[in-house]
């Protein structure tokens, strides 16, 4: 039986469809404006080059970068309010106090502080005011307020307070959209609340989305269920997705890692994405992305929820080229345009695909239309090509040592063989679509993190605690409890806490549950 996998970019579409570990059909087109549409298009066509039927399809896996494209754009945002459980501490840096002006007023800047709040160990540092949070409640409800995020300090040690508040303030707005912070990020308050909000903010975009995507596959007769691809390179249900819509960011970067790995075998490897616009550089690690430890931005929003440590940079297909004394390369780009404005498609813009074709590394268009370049410059523009991409290379190793390097995306055409860096490179067949590999080829999981007083608590009990979180966790997000796996476990001690603490971080992953998630 078939798995099919479709990965929505903003400018093109890419389905896949797997027969156990053989890629047999594949289809890329531009994305639509509907895409719905685009996404029925694709899969229709991947399946006739598999010579298959919506019948043998087992299960659709949707990569789609939609809600990101949302929230950096300002569009079809929710008004959301923040409840923030700290008084009376953490009150002098308010939320949303470094978001830029634009979201924040998309938002609404609704903002509602409460008396509670733990210490670092779970200890109770504050009581929960439960009656502050019904009136803050009944003032959202009065504004019409009905998507809410709940952070708390060290929730994600101890949720207990997060949990009851949002259980008030469902009795008092019914149907209201309800993140939890302690679901979405990690330890720090700040991060963690952006996220939540972030996540508060696309709540009924992504009950749009997954809405439309389920209508497409019926559309096609495709009665299997399906699933939405997530940063870390697994899958949650589309009901889980429907109300974690951010943990699907950077989730097309994550899915190329995976589709990369799959494609080449590796376990161990230097991933390099190639798109129209972009190169995303990222790191796979036992089969699976390295995650970023540290936290990062969304669309200008500091936040710490999981994601794929990539580095990007403008460098793709479709990136300009300005010759002469001061050579440059991206960051801007033709974008979609790349067939029709492209020097060799008998355009007038010179672009890096134009270089690779001057440089004899691909045979696209009309190579006649570059008869009038300069040899010395087009080879020096080559140059700059690999060195912005060896470079970008090197910042993700964490060894001196040479490492393989897996390139894939539209653009890996750009990429010389003897790229330095390289102990070897690989450019798998497919590799344009590594992408909807990726998503085909998911499974589900679910991940916990916890701090110990490891004086009071033994190590080996705190990680079974912690493991029976996260496979809880793997199976909200639609997995079949009998094939969960734990795939990483992290121990950290925390420094300067004056004793034994120490963050427990579990990663579990598992296949699709039998017959459909959730």
């Amino acid at each position: 039986m078939l798995r099919v996998g479709v990965d929505i970019g903003g400018t093109n579409t890419d389905a896949a469809v797997i027969l156990g570990d053989e890629v047999i059909g594949v289809c890329k087109t531009q994305t639509q404006d509907n895409f719905g549409e685009g996404a029925k298009s694709a899969i229709g066509e991947a399946l006739k080059a598999a010579r298959a039927g919506v019948a043998d399809v087992r299960a659709v896996m949707l990569g789609t970068t939609q809600f990101t494209n949302a929230f950096t754009e300002g569009k079809r945002l929710q008004p959301s309010a923040i409840l923030r459980i700290c008084l009376p501490s953490s009150q002098d840096i308010e939320p949303m106090l470094d978001w830029p002006a634009d979201l924040k007023q998309s938002l609404g800047g609704h903002i509602y502080m409460v008396r509670g709040g733990y210490e670092f160990d779970g200890r109770e540092a504050a009581a929960l005011d439960e009656t502050a949070i019904r009136n803050a409640a009944r003032n959202m409800r009065r504004r019409g307020l009905r998507n809410i995020a709940v952070s708390c300090i060290f929730s994600t040690i101890n949720d207990t307070m997060e949990k009851r508040a949002g259980e008030i303030i469902a009795q008092e707005i019914p149907g209201a959209l309800v993140t939890l912070s302690s679901r979405i990020g990690r330890l720090s308050l700040i991060d963690r609340e952006n996220a939540a909000l972030i996540n508060a903010s696309l709540g009924n975009l992504g009950a749009a989305i997954v809405e439309s995507f389920a209508n497409a596959l019926s559309a096609l007769g495709i009665d299997a269920p399906f699933y939405v691809s997530q940063n870390d390179g697994s899958l949650m249900s589309p009901e889980y997705a429907a109300r974690n819509p951010v943990r699907t960011y950077s989730s097309g970067a994550a899915n190329s890692i995976r589709g990369a790995a799959q494609l080449t075998r590796c376990d161990n490897a230097i991933v390099v994405d190639i798109g129209g616009t972009t190169t995303d550089v990222g790191v796979l690690k036992n089969h699976f992305p390295r995650e970023r430890s540290l936290p990062g931005k969304f669309a200008g929003v500091r936040t710490n929820f999981r994601m794929p440590d990539i580095i990007s940079i403008g460098l793709g297909g479709g990136s300009i080229v300005r010759l002469g004394k001061k050579l440059r390369v991206g960051p801007e780009s033709v974008g979609a345009e790349l067939n029709r404005k492209a020097l060799v498609y008998g355009g007038d813009v010179l672009t890096a695909t134009d270089i690779a074709v001057a440089a004899g590394r691909v045979k696209l268009g009309d190579p006649a239309h570059l008869a009038g370049l300069p040899a010395k410059e087009t080879a020096r523009a080559d140059r700059l090509i690999q060195a912005m991409i060896a470079e970008t290379v090197d910042k993700m190793k964490t060894r001196a040592e040479d490492i393989p390097v897996i390139v894939v995306g539209g653009g890996r055409i750009l990429v010389s063989h003897d790229l330095p860096g390289a102990a070897r490179l690989h450019i798998p067949d497919h590799a344009g679509v590594a992408n909807a590999i990726g998503a085909a080829i998911a499974l589900l999981s679910g991940q916990a993190e916890q701090i110990f007083d490891y004086s009071r608590t033994d190590g080996a009990e705190a990680v079974a605690a912690v493991i029976e979180k996260a496979r809880q966790e793997a199976v909200a997000a639609g997995a079949d409890p009998a094939t969960l796996r734990v795939v990483d476990v992290e121990e950290i001690p925390l420094p300067y806490t004056g004793g034994k603490l120490t963050s427990v971080r579990v990663k579990v992953v598992g296949d699709p549950l039998r017959g459909g998630a959730g």
